[in-house]
């Protein structure tokens, strides 16, 4: 078993909550073990907050989150492209993942995956190959999204792990009515990937590039 230890890792999230769902056990264990997370998320969806909900709900949510998974405040950044519309931004995301890069200098990456079918995550993960070339890079699992996915890394969980990630996910009170937005979804996901490799929890993530 190859120990991957990070010191520096950036979490690249489309929108708000998709870090803390493709990672969030993964971010729980490695800050535990000392490494310095970083968040950046491109959009707080203003124009797909649910009826009856402030505009900004989802930046405050967010925010509650990552102080949730114990991220400082002072490492969660944050965008404000529109929703669906990635596309046309391309450049500027780009540029945006460089000029931090250039601040953070992490030595691993998560992103979605290459493959992900929504165009906004298919932006960030295509920016995020082409900004860190010369870094590892993982890409989460988002089944919703995921027609198919290499399930070529694991990271084994504990239980106290999933337990952040669940209380951090719950703080997006804006996207409960989404079915996967669930602990029971988020553990049987847990379980399953954890069975694939014998031990009781875990995340899968595809290997996009790996730098010893």
């Amino acid at each position: 078993m190859l120990e991957m230890k990070a010191k520096r890792v950036m979490i690249l999230a489309p929108h708000t909550d998709d870090g803390e769902f493709g990672c969030g056990g993964t971010i729980a264990k490695f800050i535990e073990e000392g490494a310095e997370v970083f968040y950046t998320a491109f959009s707080v969806c203003e124009q797909a907050v649910p009826y009856g909900f402030q505009q900004d709900e989802l930046e405050r949510e967010l925010r509650q989150a990552t102080a949730v998974m114990e991220i400082p405040k002072n490492n969660v950044l944050i965008h404000r492209y529109e929703v669906r519309r990635f596309p046309l931004n391309r450049q500027e995301i780009l540029q945006d993942i460089l000029d931090t890069k250039q601040v953070v200098k992490p030595d691993l990456v998560f992103m979605p995956c290459l493959t992900d079918i929504h165009q906004d995550h298919q932006v960030v993960a295509m920016e995020g190959l082409r900004a860190y070339k010369g870094t590892t890079i993982l890409s989460y699992e988002m089944p919703w999204n995921n027609i198919s996915i290499q399930t070529s890394t694991f990271v084994t969980l504990e239980e106290r792990h999933i337990e952040q990630k669940v209380a951090a996910l719950a703080c997006y009170k804006t996207q409960t009515f989404r079915h996967y937005a669930n602990a029971e979804f988020i553990r049987s996901l847990a379980i399953t990937r954890g069975a694939q490799i014998g031990v009781p929890l875990a995340e899968v993530f595809e290997l996009v590039r790996l730098v010893l």
